[in-house]
């Protein structure tokens, strides 16, 4: 793995970051520093907390690394600290964080400034906190930590380009509240001396109904709560890594173990199918770093499939590549035995196995095998051998963002 000369960052990197002004950007930026840095999430969790300044929990690293959270500038800096990157080049790194920041302001405050309050006098609607901050777009919630200054376009003169923003972002309804019968919001326009003062009003609220509104967001708390601690206890933290049953959500960063072996090489394991299959799918989760990966498939001695080669990605490293077994080689048979032969210069690499059958018209998990030497029982149990091996270690790599990018045939 290539580095810059005399330690640091990558030139490549550098050259990228002066040209970032999108979310997307940066993630794949931050990803390639995560993958050059060879670290785990653990390590940098250890790394920050012994630099002092933010914090950085694994979650928080994997939400920042698959793109479903934009980092508070302390924290991506106390990212790339752990990942070894000098001081003087973090500016880089924090001038492109900014500019992301900016372009992800909603238009009409990133014309103005300013961001529309109601007046004092109007009472805004009640909604449900929690879905109001789901509802939020990523930026504004980071605005609303970071303390951004806010100001009242009200004040802006008449026909202003603030003024007519502030108007028009006055006229989007509140989305997401559930309407009470009888009692729909009124849209009304006060006096032109008013300013720009498009409000939504509520009709009166009789005492029953009230009551009856309290009750149905007291017992939606509780159900949100419920849900929180369910997830607390079926998904403790320090539980990395996902469970060998299936290929587990691909959007999170995944540490696994694996085998690989060059031009010629094989490997060989078997596994069990239910004998009135219909149908048979193996999927491999294999390093894509390495391109152009190539390799026959023969169950039973004969060819079923090929492993096709795909392209390298140096950034989003983990496919899960999926091939259909034809039903006459699976048809009647409890055990199947697989035999990969590595046809191309680059050699092969697999990681973890999944095999799927059709039964009475379903699919559904029939066997795994997870590969590596942290995997000895796995291995055993299904009489796994390699021949030619020529690398066996643990990766850290992440998944591509988008779900349809994730699995290819």
């Amino acid at each position: 793995m290539s580095e810059a000369p005399g330690g640091g960052q990558h030139p490549d990197i550098s050259r990228a970051l002066e040209s970032v002004t999108r979310h997307e950007d940066l993630v794949k930026l931050l990803v390639e520093q995560f993958a050059r840095a060879d670290v785990s999430l653990r390590e940098l969790e250890a790394r920050a907390d012994r630099l002092g300044g933010a914090r950085l929990p694994r979650t928080t690293c994997a939400d920042m690394l698959a793109g479903r959270r934009f980092p508070k500038k302390a924290v991506m800096v106390a990212f790339l600290r752990g990942c070894r990157v000098p001081d003087r080049q973090l500016p880089e790194w924090e001038r492109a964080w900014e500019r992301v920041r900016v372009h992800q302001l909603p238009a009409a405050v990133a014309a103005t400034g300013q961001v529309h309050r109601a007046p004092a006098t109007e009472q805004a609607p009640m909604a449900d906190p929690a879905s109001a901050v789901e509802r939020a777009p990523m930026a504004d919630r980071e605005s609303a930590v970071e303390g951004a200054p806010v100001a009242d376009p009200a004040s802006a003169p008449a026909g202003s380009p603030a003024a007519d923003a502030a108007s028009a972002i006055e006229r989007v309804p509140v989305i997401g509240q559930a309407p009470v019968i009888g009692q729909a919001p009124v849209i009304a326009q006060a006096p032109a001396t008013a300013g720009p003062a498009w409000v939504i009003e509520r009709a009166p609220v009789n005492e029953t109904d009230r009551w009856r509104r309290m009750a149905l967001l007291t017992g939606a708390a509780a159900v949100v709560a419920l849900g929180v601690v369910v997830v607390l206890v079926w998904r403790p933290e320090g539980q990395e890594r996902e469970s060998p049953d299936a290929i587990a959500d691909p959007a999170q960063i995944v540490t696994d173990d694996g085998r690989a072996f060059p031009l010629g090489g094989s490997s060989r394991f078997t596994v069990s199918v239910h004998p009135g299959n219909t149908g048979v799918r193996l999927t491999r989760r294999l390093d894509a770093g390495v391109g152009l990966q190539h390799a026959v498939i023969t169950i039973d001695g004969v060819k079923a499939a090929e492993w096709r080669p795909l392209l390298e990605d140096s950034v989003y490293k983990w496919r899960n590549q999926v091939v259909t077994i034809p039903p006459h080689l699976t048809a009647g048979r409890g055990t199947l035995t697989v035999v990969n032969t590595c046809v191309s210069p680059s050699g092969f690499n697999e990681f973890l196995y999944v095999v799927e059958h059709e039964v009475n018209g379903m699919w559904s998990t029939a066997d795994t095998v997870d590969v590596g030497r942290g995997h000895a029982v796995s291995e055993s149990s299904h009489d796994y051998r390699v021949v030619g091996e020529d690398w066996a270690d643990t990766q850290t790599f992440a998944y591509p963002p988008h779900a349809e990018d994730r699995s290819v045939r």
